[in-house]
């Protein structure tokens, strides 16, 4: 039997090159989000100034989420990653330079104006040169026993590079959780295209494997044979697929990295495991569905196979049956908790995977759903295409099985698509919408260079026009005590404000206290959120948190406002929060313009008080991403004013647009994936009926009439994918949308969907007559004499 299907692959090329097509770009795409994977799990970050140190001392940037029950040793600890730089007592730097086989221990200083942290004596982080002939290893083990009992990380190696780029451990997280979100979705994509494709040539060949069984074939047998294509296909798709793999990583992690996705100094990594599970669930898939396929065939009576074998199965199974009803289940139970648990941008964790469930549900009963979306169809399209059109109806109505394997993955495209897009439409609006709902602003000052110093406040207040001016710190925060309930592991956006300004400044209403209050160790929470933490807090009640550098403040709650579930925030005194950032300093400043005062004017007032040096000083170019520099970078400007609406949203709405884009570009590789097994299978179904359209021809239709009617059974095919898509989408964008934006409609350009719905009948009629023209090239005799 093995010689059998070698035999059969050679002789049955065109059948395969699909399936061989599908196995071949998925190891390729499931590598690329491996490779993306192991990227952030080794985090690998080269030194540049700390390269002659052979050991590196810094602030330990991870943090110990709380436990509901401290006392409760088996409860999980869940790990978060501090977004601001951890700095170090500025006293370990002789501790260390004590530590026999150090050559010298040296401080990396904070940049000229950081606040905070780094004015109660601390440093950026230590570097440990070793002395002649000390591995660096050993002197590391060293340097931990000297820091025991301090919250610092010893560094080696290409880990070293984290002290000067701390930012990296974010993006580590990002790229972790990118790569298994998509990762996961291009297997299951994979996993139903190559056994759908893979399914449809076994079925296509049912009349062959009963004239096998008539010659005395086992059951046994003509699964061997299959098992035997399916796993030759699998090893010929799987090598060259693992070489394109790395390429294709490669390309996708320079996409992250060129657009701010990834910091840049990640180093890329790809090593053996993503191309071992590539080529295992490629190999896998293949040989799942190759079984499974098989199965019925080499069970059925041969009379029975020869019999149906032109009608590829006309319904689904009961087994398809139940298993289509566990899927909608769990699509029904994915919207409930959408639409009940989750807000904001969670909302996409379970809204995400809704719309898989739903297709694969619906593919399972295909056959079923599109007879009966046949005969809804086939008045309209036997109105206005005639004696074309009545052919194309009968041979859908007699091939269901066929229009339905076609229909699949014009479903998965069109669905996956429609989901995905106007998911980061509704969510990039919903946010931009909440973000700038919640501030208010005339013009909006942005330091060109790491922060504003507190002069520059003064200095802007003074312009003539100006009605009152806040500084804006931003960052983030968690709720230490008492246990918060809600808490993330992301923590909670944190804004910075200058009292006297901040009950104009924030839209949000206030509901008790007052944000005049906010001055010196105070903060205002949400409502709702602050109902969650512990049994309530409220006015006047004490709670701990943990900055976004590792330090506790113990605040009291001066006020409590009004904010919609997913949009939670936690406010502080500007400079509060601007002490625990890198920087130190505030990095815009909100001006609210007097009565009367034309805001263009004000603008180039407040730009001309910016390019003034002697008032209006900035703090150091520094972040998370970014390692200590001297000073201000000399221009002509030490910030940009932003006037109107846009101040408020034009950075906002671009850092979220830039999180959709890397959606976009994963998404649309898959997509493209997908389109891609729309094409296979459409030439599949066409390319295997040369022998009908022979006999047609001699029947006395001409060349052009066989055109116009596989032209529209694609149309037919189209349109059963589309509306099927378009039901697996709607029923996953309706909950999306009301948790997201409080309504069932999601936003985002019409353009979109039509652009989708083109795009998908052009890939059919392509797929459909390209295969078609072939096929009626030979004499119409020469066709009907041909083998199935």
């Amino acid at each position: 039997m093995w010689r059998l299907a070698l035999s059969t692959l050679r002789h049955r090329k065109s059948a395969f090159a699909a399936t061989f097509v599908a196995l071949f770009l998925g190891t390729s795409i499931i590598m690329a989000c491996g490779a993306l994977m192991e990227t952030g799990v080794r985090l690998e970050v080269p030194p540049r100034r700390l390269a002659t140190a052979a050991v590196v001392v810094t602030g330990d940037q991870s943090y110990a989420l709380p436990r509901m029950n401290p006392s409760d040793e088996e409860e999980d600890i869940e790990w978060a990653m501090l977004p601001e730089r951890v700095r170090v007592d500025a006293r370990l730097v002789e501790t260390l330079a004590a530590v026999a086989g150090v050559a010298r221990a040296t401080a990396v200083e904070p940049s000229p104006g950081a606040g905070g942290a780094a004015r109660r004596s601390t440093v950026d982080a230590v570097g440990v040169v070793a002395a002649p002939g000390v591995d660096p290893e050993d002197l590391a083990r060293r340097v931990e026993a000297a820091t025991r009992g301090h919250a610092v990380s010893v560094l080696t190696g290409d880990d070293r590079g984290l002290a000067e780029f701390p930012g990296a451990l974010g993006g580590r997280e990002g790229l972790i959780v990118l790569a298994a979100v998509f990762g996961g979705m291009a297997i299951m994509v994979v996993t139903f295209v190559v056994a759908s494709t893979l399914g449809l040539s076994v079925r296509q060949r049912r009349r062959e494997m009963a004239l096998l069984r008539a010659v005395g074939a086992t059951p046994r047998q003509v699964r061997r044979m299959v098992l035997g294509e399916a796993l030759a296909l699998a090893c010929a798709a799987v090598v060259p697929g693992s070489l394109l793999g790395p390429v294709l990583g490669r390309w996708l992690f320079d996409r992250l990295t060129a657009n701010g996705v990834v910091p840049g100094v990640i180093r890329y990594a790809q090593g053996w495991v993503p191309a071992a599970a590539a080529a295992g669930v490629a190999m896998l898939t293949a040989l799942a569905a190759a079984l499974l396929a098989a199965r019925r065939a080499s069970l059925t009576r041969p009379a029975e196979a020869l019999a149906e074998a032109g009608l590829l199965g006309a319904t689904a199974g009961r087994a398809r049956r139940i298993l289509a009803a566990v899927c909608f289940a769990g699509g029904v139970a994915l919207a409930l908790v959408t639409v009940l648990v989750m807000s904001g941008s969670l909302a996409g964790s379970t809204a995400g995977p809704a719309v898989l469930v739903w297709a694969v549900g619906l593919a399972l009963i295909g056959p079923d759903v599109a007879r009966l979306l046949t005969r809804a169809l086939a008045g309209p399209i036997r109105a206005v295409s005639g004696p074309a059109g009545h052919l194309a109806v009968l041979n859908a109505r007699a091939r269901t099985g066929r229009v339905a394997a076609a229909a699949v993955p014009v479903m998965l495209a069109t669905g996956m698509a429609t989901a995905n897009l106007y998911m980061q439409t509704t969510e990039v609006d919903a946010a931009t919408a909440s973000y700038a709902g919640s501030l208010r602003a005339d013009a909006v000052l942005t330091a060109a260079s790491g922060g504003f110093t507190p002069a520059v406040l003064d200095r802007v207040r003074a312009v003539p026009g100006v009605g009152g001016a806040s500084e804006l710190s931003t960052s983030t925060a968690f709720i230490e005590s008492p246990h918060d309930n809600w808490q993330r592991e992301d923590g909670w956006p944190a804004q910075g404000f200058t009292a006297e300004e901040a009950g104009r400044a924030v839209a949000l209403p206030v509901t008790a206290g007052s944000l005049a209050g906010l001055t010196g160790d105070t903060v205002a929470l949400t409502a709702e959120h602050a109902r969650h933490v512990g049994r309530g807090v409220g006015v006047g009640d004490r709670v701990t948190l943990r900055m976004g550098d590792g330090a506790r403040a113990d605040l009291t709650v001066v006020a409590l406002l009004a904010a919609k579930t997913g949009t939670e925030t936690i406010l502080l005194p500007a400079r509060l929060l601007a002490a625990h950032t890198t920087v130190g300093l505030p990095a815009r400043i909100l001006v609210r313009a007097a009565p009367g005062t034309d805001i263009q004017t004000l603008s180039e007032k407040l730009s001309a008080a910016l390019r003034d040096p002697a008032g209006a000083g900035s703090g150091p170019s520094s972040g998370p991403s970014s390692g200590p520099s001297s000073g201000p970078s000399p221009g002509p400007s030490y910030g940009t004013v932003t006037a109107g609406r846009d101040a408020l949203t034009s950075a906002y709405t671009a850092q979220q647009r830039t999180q959709a884009w890397v959606s976009y570009l994963l998404v649309g590789m898959i997509l493209l994936y997908t389109a891609i097994s729309v094409v296979n299978t459409q030439v599949m179904t066409t390319a295997q009926r040369r022998r009908e359209f022979g006999l047609q021809r001699l029947a006395g239709s001409t060349r052009g009439q066989v055109m116009r009617m596989t032209g529209l059974e694609g149309v037919l095919v189209a349109a059963v994918g589309i509306l099927l898509g378009t039901a697996a989408s709607t029923i996953t964008l309706v909950p999306f949308a009301v948790a997201v934006a409080g309504t069932p409609l999601p936003s985002g350009p019409p353009w979109i969907y039509a652009v989708i719905v083109a795009s998908a009948v052009a890939l059919t009629l392509a797929a459909t007559w390209l295969p078609t023209w072939s096929a009626t090239r030979s004499r119409p005799a020469e066709a009907a004499t041909a083998p199935a």
